[in-house]
């Protein structure tokens, strides 16, 4: 008896420490870690030509067609201010599923270098985000997790990427 209570305290215990703990879709931008709610990813594809939508802010490179699914493109060098560069074969997007206010689904993708890894990060381990002088501005920022020598940007990609601000863009494709 006691040892299928040690087992049911172990599994408790297991759960507690999933439920805390997060992940984090870490990549790179202009040379510095950046993250993502692993939740958030739909997908991770290569960089292909999109098409380009007309009088939309020179952040959104266009529009994929994905699955029957029309997904405006970010490109978060443009969308920070840092100096663009050209995409090369490790330059990827993103995919991203967000909610609005009222719930609905959007899904957008997110140019970026290339893909680091996968973060683990217990809560507790995310520190403000305090102003670096960096050109990402912090109200996109979920906070700082350090580890050793490096430093990721957790984005808030509910703020970052706004939803309602590109349901224009979706209906003109």
């Amino acid at each position: 008896m006691m040892n299928g209570r040690n087992s049911e305290l172990n599994q408790n215990d297991e759960t507690t420490m999933t439920r805390t703990a997060q992940q984090y879709l870490t990549f790179q931008l202009a040379g510095e870690c950046y993250g993502v709610a692993i939740l958030k990813v739909q997908e991770i594809r290569g960089w292909e030509t999109v098409r380009e939508i007309p009088n939309t802010p020179d952040y959104i490179r266009g529009a994929l067609n994905l699955r029957g699914s029309v997904v405006p493109i970010i490109d978060l060098r443009a969308r920070f201010g840092m100096p663009l560069v050209e995409y090369s074969p490790l330059t990827v997007v993103i995919v991203l599923c967000l909610k609005d206010d009222n719930g609905e689904r959007h899904t957008m993708g997110i140019v970026a270098d290339e893909v680091s890894d996968v973060l683990d990060v217990n809560p507790q381990e995310i520190r403000s985000a305090p102003n670096l002088g960096t050109q990402i501005d912090m109200r996109y920022m979920q906070g700082m997790h350090v580890r050793g020598d490096t430093m990721t940007m957790l984005l808030d990609v509910d703020k970052l990427l706004n939803p309602n601000e590109f349901e224009a863009v979706a209906g003109t494709v």
